[in-house]
């Protein structure tokens, strides 16, 4: 569905999106996760052509060109905020955009919307207008929909009703690109985990094989904690220090236990890390900063 080829993304003379690969297949559900300024509204708006980029940028192998949006033509996006009409209603707001009718109560009916859609919209609480704002994405039955912190101001009620939304569009073969900070949220969705740090890709993984990494790693503790770093440093081992133990990568576990033994340094615990999904993040992020050691 759509692709993204050695993607440099510009602001003035500044390079905010450097050197992006990546792709979407149909129905996948990619969460673009990073920290604050890492670029993942950047390149949401890059992906809609507008900003200016060089490398390619296909939907459907329809290149997307900062002239031309043909390609754009079955996309839907929540960029940010919602652009809303304040003096429509929301009925009013859809249908500046919609091409049937029956599709666009249907996106209505889907999001809980009726009680509301025909008040105007200055009145909507935040919450009522991010729905709001899902479903102009969501309306003419789009094959690919981006969503910028979607989450934003639901309750919990509508956080599940809108997660559930996700799954049944992308079951029927939408692609959507989501990004969000609430971790939590995006993990119970998403297929795919696209890491992005200072406008770098650092990870592209299926949610399957990102969940391998979070168990391939063991929580190693001796009695000199300060010596096993300074060996493991010489022997170009990682020295990642979490809670006090070093975390080791599974395929150099015999190695790390072979410097201890050869330089009579005594283990005292060794067991697997089960860190969570956050956790997995930010230390993936520690070691691109190549800030190894807990802060």
């Amino acid at each position: 569905m759509l692709q993204v080829n050695h993607v440099n993304t510009f602001i003035g003379r500044k390079r905010i999106i450097k050197d992006a690969t990546f792709q979407a297949d149909t129905g996948a559900i990619v969460g673009l996760i990073g920290p604050n300024g890492a670029g993942e509204t950047t390149i949401m708006k890059t992906i809609l052509g507008l900003t200016k980029f060089t490398g390619q940028i296909s939907l459907s192998n329809q290149d997307v060109a900062e002239n031309d949006h043909t390609a754009l033509s079955k996309v839907g996006a929540l960029i940010e905020h919602p652009a809303i009409y304040p003096f429509l209603t929301g009925f009013q707001n859809l249908k500046q955009y919609s091409i049937d009718e029956t599709d666009l109560d249907e996106v209505v009916s889907k999001l809980e919307m009726t009680s509301y859609i025909n008040t105007k919209a200055k009145g909507y609480s935040m919450g009522m207008k991010q729905k709001l704002g899902i479903a102009l994405a969501l309306l003419n039955q789009p094959q690919f929909v981006i969503l910028d912190e979607p989450m934003n101001g639901l309750d919990i009620e509508a956080t599940i009703l809108v997660r559930k939304i996700i799954k049944q569009y992308a079951a029927k073969g939408t692609t959507f690109l989501i990004s969000s900070h609430v971790l939590g949220e995006l993990q119970k969705v998403m297929t795919n985990v696209l890491l992005i740090n200072e406008g770098t890709i650092i990870v592209d993984k299926s949610i399957d094989d990102f969940n391998q990494v979070r168990r391939s790693q063991y929580r190693l503790l001796t009695a000199n904690m300060k010596e096993t770093e300074a060996l493991f440093n010489d022997h170009q081992l990682p020295v990642n220090v979490v809670d006090g133990r070093l975390l080791i990568p599974r395929e150099q576990l015999d190695t790390a236990q072979d410097v201890l033994n050869d330089h009579h340094v005594r283990l005292l615990e060794l067991i697997p890390s089960g860190m969570s999904f956050e956790q997995t993040i930010v230390d993936l992020l520690r070691i691109q900063r190549g800030d190894r050691h807990e802060a």
